[in-house]
């Protein structure tokens, strides 16, 4: 199972610019009991984040959203990715190349 984070906040100055509604994305891997984060930092640098439920629930007081998924784990899926996007689109297995910024993803993965 994977779980894909959107945020409205995020430090970068781009995403800033040319996103609107959601402006960072992160996928969330269970391993064993434990809940990972990959969080983007910078191109070809990602940031393990280990997560509780509780970390969820704070998070999503905090105005996250989690799109909860049954896809199977990419191999290597963090490797060569430029954005946040890129990160959770190669967690997810998605090649669709029109998918750029945060609230696109989130339009073609949520069950709305």
């Amino acid at each position: 199972m994977i779980i894909i984070a959107f945020s409205h906040q995020t430090s970068k100055i781009l995403p800033r610019v040319f996103c609107r509604r959601f402006r960072h994305c992160a996928p969330i891997l269970r391993d064993g009991k434990k809940l990972i984060m990959y969080q983007f930092t910078s191109i070809h640098n990602i940031t393990k984040i280990e997560l509780q439920n509780r970390d969820i629930s704070i998070l999503r007081a905090h105005g996250w959203r989690f799109v909860y998924l049954p896809y199977d784990i990419q191999n290597d899926f963090s490797e060569h990715a430029y954005s946040c996007v890129d990160l959770s689109k190669r967690a997810l297995g998605i090649h669709n190349r029109f998918i750029q910024t945060p609230n696109a993803l989130y339009k073609y993965i949520a069950p709305e």
